[in-house]
């Protein structure tokens, strides 16, 4: 199911959204999971990393669709957003936050299924594996196959990915347990390692992404078996 946010503070132009999304899922034989807010405050409060499509009004009374959007690319690359305008002058900045499209009032039909065919190919295009951690300014969405390695470092999380490093709340159980079914192996009380990520294995120690990391003694006889397995 394709998870949608509708983000606009005008009741016609929201009806006339959902009806639009109403009838292409229907043509389409889609299914939406669609959530509705009134102001881009509202959707980047707390933002939850777990939408694959936005569908952004740009002119709002507390904060305006770019300012929107532009808070929610800093924790979430991947969602599709759409702009909703009636002056595409500013539509055209939308380039400043990847916009894939904007669309112009009032609304077509026709002109909101082209955009949505865009944005579900993107969506279908770029599937991967997430998993959403919980940060001070709220929740972020990773994808898992840039995530190279766990660290518990003073009761914090900080998942170590091609990105960077981002600090989350919880314990090496919670991240163990949302990653058990990606060949995360845990080599130690204080590490979850990507097993993609494996570049040297000598003694007790295991090379991640440049990094050395030591595996405790209990788990030592099983990782080279559960290496080779992994890479046969």
């Amino acid at each position: 199911m394709v998870r949608i946010a509708i983000v606009e503070d005008d009741a016609h132009d929201l009806e006339l959204l959902k009806d639009c999304l109403m009838r292409y899922a229907k043509e389409n034989r889609h299914k939406f999971d669609i959530l509705e807010f009134q102001d881009g405050e509202d959707i980047t409060t707390g933002y939850t990393a777990d939408y694959d499509i936005i569908l952004m009004d740009i002119e709002m009374w507390f904060m305006d669709g770019m300012k929107a959007a532009e808070k929610i690319r800093e924790s979430d690359q991947d969602v599709v957003i759409i702009f909703i305008t009636n002056m595409p002058q500013y539509a055209i900045q939308g380039y400043k936050v990847n916009a894939l499209d904007y669309m112009l009032k009032p609304i077509s039909y026709f002109s909101f299924s082209e955009s949505m065919n865009k944005a579900l190919k993107k969506v279908k295009n770029s599937e991967k594996q997430y998993v959403v951690i919980s940060t001070k300014g709220g929740k972020m969405r990773l994808d898992v196959s840039r995530i190279a390695y766990v660290e518990v470092l003073d009761h914090t999380l900080i998942y170590h990915t091609t990105e960077g490093k981002f600090a989350a709340k919880g314990t090496l159980r919670d991240a163990e347990s949302q990653l058990e079914p990606y060949h995360f192996f845990s080599c130690s009380r204080c590490y979850l390692i990507n097993l993609n990520y494996v570049e040297n294995y000598q003694g007790s120690t295991v090379y991640i992404d440049g990094d050395a990391i030591q595996i405790s003694r209990s788990r030592r006889k099983v990782f080279p078996d559960i290496l080779n397995e992994y890479f046969d």
